[in-house]
Parts: C-alpha cells; structure tokens; sequence
C-alpha cells in the first residue's frame, strides 16, 4: 500500500498535518505515515478544549499495540474542538488520517507562522 500525502494541508516534522479551515481555524492530525509506523491505534488522549500548545509541543497521547506516541503540535495555538469520536473508534487515525481521524480544530495564534512544509518536503522526509 502506498501512503498518501494531500497536497491542501501543511505537514510538521514529527508526522502531524495542518489543514487551514474557511473559518480560519485550522483541522490538525497525524499523517498517513505515522498510522502506519503506530499500528492499529487502540487508544488516544486527546486535549482539553481550550488549552493552548506552542508549535511542537505534545498537544496528545496516541497509543497503538506497539508503542505509545505523543502527537506533536504543528502549530501554536489553541484547541477549539476535539475530535469526540475517537474515544469510541480510535482506529479512525487508522482507517482515515485525513478525514474522519483529525484530532483537533485549533485556533491559530499565526496563521503563516514557518515550521510546517509541504506534502512533496514531508513525502520526500519520510521516504
């Protein structure tokens, strides 16, 4: 299987993307790479709705069979909403990780603020 890297959201280093929202929030969650590199997700903890994290901080707990993972903000800003149904079907990260299996909605504190790099860069850093 190959992994899928959509080109109309923005990827951090430590394997999130952000996706930028038409009401200027921005969707955050783990790449196509990273679900493969946990396995099958059994648990996540995600973060209170309105806290806020500074780019690269841990803003969540994925654990999978294998290991446990912080999931790694890839922007600074505060949570506005968390995705509810994964407490009930964390496999979503593994079934969809850009769709259904976001972990946040967070308000951006900078919406250009650097560190984040395109799908290409990020395909290109994992391969």
């Amino acid at each position: 299987m190959s992994l899928s890297y959509p080109d109309d959201r923005q990827y951090h280093p430590e394997h999130l993307w952000a996706q930028p929202q038409t009401d200027g929030s921005v969707l955050v969650g783990i790449s196509d790479y990273a679900q493969e590199q946990l396995g099958a997700v059994i648990f996540v903890e995600l973060p209170e709705t309105g806290a806020h994290f500074a780019q690269g901080q841990s803003c969540a707990s994925i654990e999978s069979a294998k290991v446990t993972s912080d999931a790694i903000m890839p922007l600074s800003g505060t949570v506005l909403e968390v995705n509810a149904a994964l407490d009930d079907t964390p496999e979503l990260l593994n079934q969809s990780p850009y769709a259904e299996g976001w972990l946040a909605r967070v308000k951006p504190d900078d919406p250009a603020e650097p560190g984040r790099i395109s799908a290409a860069a990020y395909a290109a850093q994992v391969a």
